[in-house]
């Protein structure tokens, strides 16, 4: 007879973050739900894009690069989170679900002592004053998927509140980009994590089946025989 405590307990997804020059974790903000579905974009970033605009052929410098590659590919993501506070004990009921919103807000957002730092150089007449670095942000989706991003969008609808209107349940629709080898510095922790994360990639793809060409309705003769080389 199997008992509850036989079965194991869900991974569940979140973000980390981590200090940008030393690789140290942060915060980890955990998601309360694994979302059911996840909308996934990978563009490739070829050399030879732009050839095609107007629909009138391409130049043969276009044709000698069809097949070159500039960089990695963008990829974004985009997902609905959800955050119920009757469905976990340890959110603080004086203050809702305020604090696990406020966690995924400062993702985006400066912080005070960052904006008075950068408003003193002002004051100080400092002539250029360099844009606020944000901690390294980790996305992770079980332990084959832990990537670098940027967060583009946080949605959020709030859809339950106590008597106190502290938000007690929310919806959150999160949008993303991988941060890839070409959006960071040379050196950076995050492009270290980017190309362990495209290593990944290539050893699930290495380990996936292969098929032969009699699958797709080709003969001994093979490709050739199309071709017309056989």
């Amino acid at each position: 007879m199997t008992r509850y405590a036989d079965i194991p307990r869900p991974i569940r997804s979140g973000i980390v973050v981590l200090d940008p020059g030393t690789g140290a974790p942060q915060r980890v903000v955990v998601l309360q739900f694994n979302p059911d579905t996840l909308e996934r974009s990978v563009s490739p970033q070829s050399a030879g894009d732009g050839g095609d605009a107007g629909g009138g052929g391409t130049g043969s410098g276009d044709r000698n690069e069809a097949l070159r590659l500039k960089g990695p590919a963008q990829e974004t993501w985009k997902f609905t989170a959800e955050i119920d506070a009757t469905d976990q004990l340890e959110v603080a009921a004086p203050d809702g679900i305020h604090p696990q919103l406020a966690a995924l807000e400062m993702l985006v957002q400066p912080t005070t002592a960052q904006l008075r730092a950068a408003s003193e150089l002002s004051k100080q007449g400092a002539i250029e004053i360099s844009p606020i670095e944000m901690p390294l942000t980790l996305f992770t989706w079980g332990s084959k998927r832990v990537m670098p991003v940027r967060l583009t969008e946080l949605s959020v609808n709030e859809s339950a509140f106590d008597v106190n209107l502290n938000p007690i349940r929310a919806s959150l629709s999160i949008g993303m980009k991988i941060l890839t080898i070409s959006d960071l510095p040379a050196g950076h922790k995050g492009a270290d994590l980017y190309m362990a994360h495209l290593a990944q990639k290539e050893r699930l793809a290495a380990s996936a089946r292969g098929g032969g060409l009699g699958r797709l309705g080709f003969g001994p003769a093979g490709i050739d025989a199309v071709t017309g080389r056989g």
